[in-house]
């Protein structure tokens, strides 16, 4: 068992900046690949961003791609997310969560643990 607690949301202008954390605890969570997904009012939950065990491996959805950076610390137990030239359709609330192989995966279902999310409003 993992457990997630995602911080660092809020409310930013168009082409600000936000730098979203998530901090673990429980099983070691350096065997972990982590995600980053978010959801907006009325929509399904969509995938963010990966970064598989190590750091060694990240992968990006095209909406975020140069954007975005995804990167982990397993001293210390964190994943961030550093979201660069935020736009207005990037508000939504932002999750992170832990997938059990250490890979990256887009796919939500492959992921067993899950924060509890956090708002991230980019305002135009």
């Amino acid at each position: 068992q993992v457990q997630l607690v995602e911080s660092g949301g809020g409310l930013v202008q168009a082409g600000g900046s936000l730098r979203l954390s998530c901090a673990a605890s429980g099983d070691p969570f350096s065997k972990f690949g982590m995600g980053w997904f978010r959801q907006a009012p009325g929509k399904e939950r969509e995938f963010v961003a990966t970064i598989s065990w190590s750091g060694g491996d990240t992968y990006y959805a095209d909406s975020v791609k140069g954007r975005f950076t995804v990167s982990r610390d397993n001293a210390k137990n964190t994943v961030y997310l550093q979201m660069n030239s935020l736009k207005p359709e990037d508000t939504a609330v932002y999750y992170c969560a832990a997938e059990p192989t250490g890979w990256t995966t887009t796919y939500a279902g492959s992921y067993e643990h899950w924060g509890q999310g956090t708002q991230v409003t980019v305002s135009s």
